[in-house]
């Protein structure tokens, strides 16, 4: 064989085994390509048989929540068909209450027209009866006032007199009555609480005038007190303010003055004089200078200890200046310091015992004559309430201690309780006896005054102020005034005084009747 036919039969073994070779690959690829089908075709089975199971159970759960649903939609429609018939119940109960309600309105109309009617005939036939009333009555006047003699204008006037007397009469007693059973039933506590005062707080009597007696140790001394041709003496009036009296009586200088401040200033003046020994015009305005400052500083320094010792804070300076002075003052004979302490004490008892404010009834107690103390020399014309009241004003007080100021002589309206405490208060403290003294002819001219307000009403046969002026007794005439019209006398007279007179304390009006019957046996 040659070369070629080598590389001939060469190619074709080769060719021979490549499509051998490709002949097994073939097989073997259709093997995989089969067992990928029958692989596919399982997984495919599985996935069907899945989809079925997950299908029925889609559709089971479906069924499940349609029926739940279902089910709640059916209780919504039942619960509202239930509303619905509860509704058509209420209207129907409205329908049924509205035709009673109807039935009985017309019911009512028809009984209402037929008492109008009855009510309508009733007034014409009362109409006719007034008329026939009147004709009547007309007829009996007329009857009457031929029988009597009078027109019925002056028996009524007739008779309205003696109502309106028997209607006074019974008035005023019924007044008395009422009155007095108010005191009675007022007059235990009340007097319980002022005694309870009264014994609790003490102080000294104090009387005290417009005189002061200085006291020498010779009457030589009064010479060289008058100086040369009078001008110490002069000199001395001239820089006081103060009236001195040098007569006969034996080593003693009478001072005159109703300023006690001047008075006090003198006083010390003269003693300071006296004491140097040398007494000239000049010397004695450098004395009184000296003892005016130190009249000031005392008054100062009282007013301070009085509002200390009584427990009262927070003073203006002037109101503490002006308590100081107090002590220079009288009224009607009573220190003023020492009625004004008394006052502030019985004002905190009292308002402790009422359950009121202590304090604040002291603080106004202590200052409720503060307008006696004037602030200038000139003459103040308004009441010493108000002008009190006014510097409590100024100076920063409260207005209830500034109303009680005010209104201790009912200059003004009361609108605390602490202004009545300090008007009673007042009263206790210058009441007491030997508290203070009276100008003669004033206390006179005050029991005058109380006899002519018992002569200024009729029947008044005598009258007599009794007791200091604390008891009026009448006597009336039995003809004129009887049993019924005594009572009322008194009641009256009693209510004059109180309206036109101011006095202390009460007046107690006593009217007597006396009937006499005299016969003489022969």
């Amino acid at each position: 064989m040659d070369s070629a036919t080598l590389i001939i039969a060469g190619i074709i073994g080769l060719a021979i085994g490549f499509a051998i070779a490709k002949f097994m690959e073939k097989g073997k690829a259709s093997k995989t390509l089969l067992n990928a089908k029958n692989e596919a075709n399982s997984i495919i089975n599985a996935a069907k048989v899945e989809g079925e199971n997950i299908k029925k159970d889609k559709i089971f759960q479906a069924k499940e929540k349609f029926l739940e649903l279902k089910a709640e939609h059916e209780k919504v429609i039942i619960g509202k068909d239930k509303k619905i018939g509860e509704a058509e119940k209420r209207t129907r109960d409205k329908e049924s209450q509205v035709s009673n309600e109807l039935a009985r309105s017309k019911k009512l109309n028809s009984q209402l027209d037929s008492k109008l009617k009855e009510v309508a005939h009733k007034e014409e036939y009362l109409e006719k009866k007034q008329n026939e009333l009147e004709k009547l009555h007309k007829n009996q006047v007329q009857q009457l006032e031929v029988i009597s003699g009078l027109s019925a204008d002056d028996a009524k006037g007739q008779l309205m007199e003696s109502l309106k007397e028997t209607a006074k009469t019974d008035a005023m007693a019924y007044i008395q009555t009422t009155v007095e059973e108010a005191k009675l039933t007022a007059q235990q506590e009340a007097k319980k609480i002022v005694i309870n005062t009264i014994q609790r707080i003490g102080t000294e009597e104090a009387v005290e005038n417009c005189v002061s007696v200085f006291n020498l140790e010779s009457d030589d001394v009064k010479g060289r007190i008058i100086g040369r041709e009078g001008r110490n003496i002069r000199a001395l009036e001239s820089a006081t303010g103060v009236e001195i009296i040098v007569d006969d009586t034996p080593e003693a200088i009478i001072l005159s003055c109703f300023d006690s401040v001047r008075r006090e200033v003198a006083r010390l003046s003269l003693h300071k004089l006296v004491t140097d020994g040398r007494i000239h015009p000049a010397r004695i305005e450098e004395i009184v200078k000296k003892t005016e400052k130190q009249i000031e500083q005392e008054i100062v320094e009282v007013g301070k200890r009085t509002v200390i010792d009584l427990g009262i804070h927070g003073l203006h300076p002037e109101l503490v200046r002006a308590i100081g002075r107090m002590k220079y003052r009288s009224s009607y004979g009573q220190n003023l310091l020492q009625h004004s302490r008394e006052v502030a004490k019985l004002c905190g008892v009292m308002a402790a015992e009422l359950g009121l404010n202590p304090k604040l009834a002291k603080r106004a107690g202590l200052l409720h004559d503060i307008g006696k103390v004037p602030n200038t020399e000139a003459e103040v014309e308004t009441p010493h309430a108000i002008l009190g009241m006014q510097w409590a004003e100024k100076y920063g007080e409260k207005p209830d201690v500034c109303n009680a100021i005010g209104a201790h002589h009912d200059e003004i309206e009361m609108k605390t309780l602490i202004a009545p405490i300090v008007q009673v208060c007042d009263a206790i403290s210058g009441a007491r006896p030997g508290a203070r003294r009276q100008v003669l002819d004033s206390y006179i001219q005050r029991l005058k005054d109380l006899e002519e307000v018992a002569f200024s009403f009729g029947g008044v046969q005598k009258a007599y102020a009794i007791q200091a002026g604390r008891e009026l007794r009448v006597i009336v005439e039995s003809e004129k005034v009887n049993d019924e019209k005594a009572a009322q006398l008194s009641f009256e007279i009693s209510q004059k005084i109180q309206t036109d007179m101011t006095y202390p304390g009460q007046v107690k009006v006593t009217v007597i009747r006396e009937t006499r019957s005299v016969n003489v046996a022969k």
